[in-house]
């Protein structure tokens, strides 16, 4: 029991205990109580402390407010400024821009003008030239072709001369006369009077018949008309066997001692061909030596002295009239030739001056063409500058004409 006030009051265990136990728990409450106390005016201070913090910042905050407000309106009169500056210089650009086109249209019309009239200058020089050349080249066309006219007349009159093989195989001459006459007959029915001489002397002395001047080869040739007759009569006229044997004998000496007479007085290095012929006025002579005496022909191929009759000797003489009937179309030839080289060069001299003249007025139109060109160039630009669509300005150039920014301070 417990006396509380001197009263006796049965206390039961079990309460005491939970009674201790409630008052320690208060006793602890109030404990802890305090402390949070304590911690609550910690906090409260610190609390205080941070709204004070905070009040400077917001009058920092108000502060700074200003100052960006001014920067603002720093910012907005820059720009303003800048504007105003950037619109000036672009005007002063254009004004120069247009004034630099129009001193450059300005200087291309009279540079136009200038080339314009010096290529009218050099084209008149050009075209009066050429037509001097060309009626110089036209002359001369005219005069060699005047040349060639008369190298054809010329060759036509030749070929009638030379070509008139009628008149040569037509010659039916009389069996009458012989030797020298005979032969000069032929010789001037076949060949024209300038491809041969009669009685030529030659570089020995000696005397030939007739010289047949043919080209080189085979040079000139003679023809010796002095046959001994006399041997071939008696051989003729012979009427027993030792008659007949003895003409034999003096006709193969005859015979053979002229055609070494030929060969050594007619055939001359240098001078002459090497060959010469031997005219036998008959036919029958010449028939004779080939039907019976085949060896004296020998004889003259081994000397070279060809042995020829009327007939032979025309058939020799035609083909002598061949040759020179060649040498000398060549010699026209050659002439003709070189006066169609000259008419070939007068021509190129003439196509070479319309070239070069063709070329002037090439270069006379794309120098007209560069011109339109370019002054349809500069139209399109004046037309875009007159338009205000000009290109737009570089970085480099921006930064050159506007003022920085003043920064704010901090």
């Amino acid at each position: 029991m417990i006396e509380v006030g001197g009263a006796l009051i049965p206390v039961n265990v079990a309460v005491l205990a939970a009674m201790g136990v409630l008052v320690l728990i208060v006793i602890l409450l109030l404990i802890a109580s305090g402390r949070a106390a304590r911690r609550a005016a910690a906090a409260s201070t610190l609390l205080s402390q941070n709204m004070v913090v905070l009040g400077q910042n917001v009058q920092h905050l108000s502060t700074g407010q200003a100052q960006l407000q001014g920067g603002l309106q720093t910012v907005s009169d820059t720009q303003a400024n800048a504007q105003t500056q950037v619109i000036q210089t672009v005007e002063a650009r254009l004004a120069a821009v247009q004034q630099q086109m129009q001193d450059r249209l300005a200087d291309n019309a009279m540079r136009s003008q200038r080339a314009m009239a010096e290529l009218q200058e050099r084209m008149k020089e050009t075209l009066h030239g050429s037509s001097k050349q060309t009626t110089t080249s036209l002359t001369q066309l005219q005069e060699r072709l005047a040349a060639i006219d008369k190298a054809q007349d010329n060759i036509t009159k030749l070929s009638g001369d030379v070509l008139s093989l009628q008149d040569i195989l037509s010659n039916k001459q009389t069996r009458g006369a012989f030797g020298e006459i005979q032969l000069t007959d032929i010789v001037g029915k076949a060949l024209p009077r300038d491809s041969y001489k009669l009685q030529e002397t030659l570089s020995n002395g000696k005397r030939a018949d007739c010289l047949i001047s043919l080209p080189n080869p085979p040079g000139p040739i003679v023809i010796d008309s002095k046959f001994p007759l006399d041997a071939y009569e008696a051989l003729r006229n012979a009427k027993t066997d030792y008659d007949l044997k003895a003409a034999v004998v003096r006709f193969k000496v005859d015979v053979k001692k002229h055609i070494r007479d030929i060969s050594e007085k007619y055939i001359i290095e240098g001078e002459t061909a090497d060959g010469a012929l031997m005219f036998l006025p008959s036919e029958a002579v010449y028939a004779e030596l080939h039907a019976n005496f085949p060896e004296l022909v020998r004889t003259g191929f081994d000397a070279r002295v060809w042995i020829v009759s009327p007939t032979t000797c025309m058939a020799t003489l035609n083909t002598m009239r061949a040759i020179l009937k060649d040498a000398r179309m060549r010699e026209q030839a050659g002439a003709i030739r070189t006066t169609l080289k000259q008419l070939h060069r007068d021509v190129e001299l003439v196509v070479e001056r319309v070239d070069k003249l063709n070329t002037h007025f090439s270069l006379a139109r794309k120098d007209l063409d560069g011109i339109g060109t370019a002054a349809e160039r500069a139209g399109k630009r004046a037309e875009r500058l007159d338009n205000f669509d000009f290109e737009e300005l570089t970085a480099d150039e921006i930064a050159a004409n506007v003022v920085p920014l003043k920064q704010p301070d901090s």
